[in-house]
C-alpha cells in the first residue's frame, strides 16, 4: 500500500524533471517565455503521477485527474496558441538584459525552480487525495466540481472574449469592457481560484488532504497579491490610457455589476 512520502516523493521527482527539460528548451530557443505554457501541463502530470503512484479510492483519483487534466490541457494549449510565434515576454526579455551572461542560471533558479516549487505546494491536496481509499465521493466533492466547473466557465469564455476583442484591428490600445470583462477586470484569474478551490474541496473530503488547504491558499495570494492582479495592472495602466477608468467602475477580481460613473 502506497503512502503520503510515496505519491509526494515521486511527482517531486516528476516536477523537477520537467522543470529541469523545458528550462534546457528554453536555452535551446532563446525563450524562457515556454515556462509558463509548461505551466498547466506540469499540473496534469503531478495528477497523473499522484493517481499512478497512489492507491486510493478510484473514483476519487480518476475525477481528479479529469479536473486538473482539463483545467491544465486548455490552460498550456490555450497559451501556447496564443504565444506561438510571439517573441520572448516582457519580463524575461528584461531579465535577460539585466541578468547578461548569468541569465541561464538565473532563470533556472529564479523562474523555472521557482514556478516548480509554487506548482508543488498549490498541487498539496490532490498528491494527498490520492492515498486515501475512504470515504467515497459525496457532497462536498459536488460542490467542488460545481466550483470548479464556474472557474473554468469564467477562465474559457473570458479568454476567448479577450482573443476576439484583440483580434479586431480597431480595438488596439483599448481595453476590454463587455462580456465577463464587465464585471471583473481578471476572469481568468477569478477563473482560476475557483477552479483550485473547487479541486481543494474535492479533496478535501478524504480527510487527509484537507490540511493541504495551503494549496489554494498560495494559489490565491500569487493571484491576489503577487504575480497576477498586481503585476498585470501595473503594466496595464502604463500601456492603456482608458484602464485607469475602467478600474473605477469594474471590480479587481470577484465579479459584481459596474459601478456607475455619473452623479
Amino acid at each position: 500500500m502506497s503512502s503520503h512520502l510515496d505519491v509526494l516523493g515521486t511527482t517531486g521527482l516528476a516536477i523537477v524533471s520537467l522543470m529541469v527539460a523545458v528550462w534546457l528548451l528554453s536555452l535551446v530557443l532563446g525563450n524562457a517565455s515556454i515556462v509558463d505554457i509548461a505551466w498547466g501541463f506540469g499540473f496534469v502530470v503531478v495528477a497523473a503521477v499522484s493517481a499512478i503512484v497512489g492507491d486510493g479510492n478510484d473514483e476519487r483519483s480518476t475525477l481528479l485527474v479529469v479536473l486538473v487534466g482539463i483545467w491544465g490541457l486548455r490552460l498550456s494549449g490555450y497559451l501556447l496558441w496564443r504565444n506561438w510565434g510571439e517573441p520572448e515576454d516582457f519580463r524575461y526579455q528584461s531579465m535577460r538584459r539585466r541578468q547578461g551572461p548569468k541569465f541561464p542560471i538565473k532563470s533556472l533558479l529564479t523562474v523555472f525552480a521557482l514556478q516548480g516549487a509554487v506548482m508543488f505546494i498549490v498541487s498539496l491536496p490532490v498528491q494527498l487525495a490520492m492515498t486515501p481509499t475512504t470515504p467515497d465521493l459525496g457532497v462536498l466533492a459536488a460542490i467542488g466540481v460545481l466550483l470548479w466547473a464556474v472557474g473554468l466557465f469564467f477562465e474559457t469564455v473570458g479568454d476567448v472574449q479577450l482573443a476576439r476583442f484583440k483580434a479586431q484591428p480597431d480595438n488596439a490600445g483599448k481595453v476590454l469592457q463587455q462580456g465577463l470583462w464587465r464585471f471583473t477586470r481578471h476572469p481568468n484569474y477569478f477563473g482560476d481560484f475557483c477552479v483550485w478551490w473547487g479541486i481543494w474541496l474535492v479533496t478535501a473530503e478524504s480527510g487527509d488532504a484537507a490540511w493541504a488547504v495551503i494549496g489554494p491558499v498560495l494559489m490565491s495570494v500569487m493571484l491576489l497579491r503577487v504575480s497576477g492582479v498586481p503585476m498585470l495592472e501595473r503594466s496595464l495602466t502604463k500601456r492603456r490610457p482608458d484602464y485607469v477608468d475602467y478600474i473605477t467602475r469594474t471590480s479587481a477580481f470577484f465579479p459584481r455589476r459596474p459601478r456607475s460613473t455619473t452623479h
